[in-house]
């Protein structure tokens, strides 16, 4: 680069930088990430909210998927409440038990939900995916809309593990299905880890571990491979474990944990190859 390049492009570099400290430049986002910023959902619960009517912006109701607003500027209401402006990200794991609703809204059949295990952490939280209403195990919770993002990516290949009762004993052809990946009629499940823990009378106890999460994934999986699930729980999540949390009890992460989680997803991942049908 020619000198005269390099102090053209500096130039341009502080102007560029005045610009922003010294002018109010509106910053139009897009309203999913800021509810998903503000700690009140996750990204795509927020496009649920938007879709439903739920969202206004300056006493407008909005409904369009991608609408920007000014979160500094605009009125932002999610059923005729404001959206807070900017909170401190607060990380919480949870031994959610079963009989349990992963959601950030009240059941209309006034079932528990995870919400009410939470109460005690004064930031606006929302779950990291989600586990269901009979599974029990590791949920974390955060307002931290890009991490959550993230974690949930397959492509970042985030390891989460359960132990797993199912009836009967697969045999090692069967496991070895299993870290070959499953494929259904609608859905292609990646490869998972998989070993016997212990056998139970005429079932056992499996470990697996995923780096996906889909709905009823596990389920799913091992009735398609013949031993149907009778107990589910999430024992470990993106490095994450329940050690010394009682069923139904919360903590905050500790500052070393929060450093770990954010490394697991601070490399961005390689772009999905997509495969092209060769031409006859």
């Amino acid at each position: 680069m020619t000198s005269s390049c390099h102090h053209a492009l500096k130039r341009e570099k502080v102007f560029a930088h005045c610009q922003r400290k010294y002018f109010a430049v509106p910053m139009k986002i897009r309203l999913q990430k800021i509810i998903a910023d503000a700690g009140l959902a996750s990204r795509r619960e927020a496009e649920r909210w938007i879709e439903q009517g739920k969202v206004r912006v300056n006493g407008q109701v909005v409904t369009q998927l991608g609408s920007l607003a000014d979160p500094a500027k605009d009125r932002l209401q999610v059923d005729g409440k404001p959206i807070p402006r900017g909170q401190e990200p607060a990380y919480v794991i949870l031994n959610k038990p079963t009989s349990c609703l992963t959601t950030t809204n009240d059941d209309k059949r006034g079932r528990t939900t995870v919400m009410e295990f939470v109460r005690v952490v004064q930031a606006r939280v929302f779950p990291v995916g989600r586990l269901d209403y009979n599974t029990q195990g590791l949920l974390l919770f955060t307002n931290d809309g890009i991490l959550s993002k993230k974690l949930l990516d397959p492509r970042y290949g985030v390891k989460r593990t359960y132990k797993v009762k199912v009836s009967g004993i697969p045999n090692e052809k069967t496991l070895k299905r299993l870290a070959r990946g499953v494929h259904l009629e609608d859905s292609q499940f990646k490869p998972i880890e998989a070993r016997v823990q212990r056998a139970s009378g005429k079932n056992c106890f499996l470990i697996l571990t995923l780096t996906e999460g889909k709905n009823r994934h596990i389920k799913r999986v091992c009735e398609h491979i013949g031993h149907p699930v009778i107990k589910l729980q999430r024992t470990h999540f993106a490095g994450l474990d329940l050690t010394s949390l009682p069923l139904g009890a919360c903590r905050f992460l500790s500052p070393k944990e929060i450093k770990t989680l954010k490394k697991l997803v601070a490399k961005e991942p390689d772009p999905i190859k997509v495969r092209r049908k060769k031409r006859a």
